[in-house]
């Protein structure tokens, strides 16, 4: 029988699953072309086409869609026994794969995930920062990072315990200029930098006092879809940026940023680490479970 490759066998399964050939790749870690390549193998070794691809949208053929019904059982069974045989494992190896917000993979990123592959250079870390709420399991992941309260309900969730707070900032020379405001809705008079969600929705700034909670939809000059580049511009005395904490803390303590309504800007709920009930985990992941107890303890002490 042809090795049909277990690498074709999952691209196949991405794709399916995703219903796009450059999510499926960002998935598996594979750049689209060496996807697709592997897919178009993979149909040329069984003799039929699996999806019918346009310019907008990939659909599984009748043939393909029997193929999966058929290989996928019988992929995670081969997964599962190959996790099976890793928890014999005394050291920990292989690629752990992990989803998580942008933010919170900057928050875990030193203290968690480089301080893991320091301790365990047999272990490759595959970190994709996603701002959707994905199925963890099905698209091929070992953990999610994220708010507690965006947990799913059926996950095992360890509470990472790093404070949390976002923080409302402005250079010096900003508000030098102008008054800086003293409840939210005073945010309507001035320029500020707008952040643009993964739905393409423009993102309130949340803030609450006292149980009075607000939103405002800010106005300025400048819309952006990642917090680095928001810094950027609030650096450069664009206007007033709302950010993570974590993310400015170094140019609050040097004085680049200054910080207003921080009475606005109650603590966060914290970060999780979630994952599936394992019976048979690798000995990679169970150390990586261990660092993240480790890293909650020492945030409660």
């Amino acid at each position: 029988m042809a090795d049909l490759g277990l690498t074709r066998l999952n691209a196949v399964l991405a794709v399916a699953r995703l219903g796009s050939f450059r999510a499926a790749a960002s998935t598996m870690g594979m750049s689209p072309t060496a996807l697709g390549n592997a897919v178009g193998a993979l149909e040329k070794q069984i003799g039929v086409r699996l999806f019918n691809r346009t310019t907008r949208s990939v659909a599984l053929t009748e043939a393909g869609r029997a193929f999966i019904e058929e290989v996928g059982p019988a992929l995670r069974m081969i997964d599962a026994a190959m996790e099976g045989a890793r928890a014999h494992q005394d050291t920990p190896s292989g690629t752990l794969r992990i989803n998580a917000f942008a933010s919170a993979a900057r928050e875990v990123l030193a203290p968690l995930i480089l301080e893991y592959v320091r301790r365990f250079p047999r272990v490759h870390i595959d970190l994709v920062t996603d701002g959707r709420m994905i199925d963890i399991v099905a698209a091929g992941f070992d953990f999610g990072i994220r708010r507690i309260d965006f947990v799913p309900a059926d996950m095992i969730a360890l509470r990472l315990g790093t404070p949390r707070r976002h923080a409302v900032v402005a250079t010096p020379r900003y508000l030098s200029a102008h008054p800086a405001p003293r409840v939210p809705a005073d945010l309507l008079r001035h320029a500020c930098v707008r952040i643009r969600l993964p739905s393409g929705e423009l993102y309130r700034w949340h803030f609450e006092k006292d149980g009075d909670a607000e939103q405002v939809a800010v106005h300025g000059p400048v819309t952006v879809d990642e917090a680095s580049l928001a810094r950027i511009a609030v650096l450069k005395d664009i206007g007033i940026g709302y950010f993570m904490e974590h993310d400015i803390a170094e140019d609050l303590a040097e004085g680049r940023l200054v910080r207003v309504l921080e009475e606005w800007t109650p603590a966060l709920p914290d970060l999780c680490l979630y994952y599936s009930d394992r019976r048979n985990s690798s000995a990679a992941f169970r150390a990586f479970v261990e660092l993240a107890r480790e890293l909650s303890v020492t945030a409660h002490t």
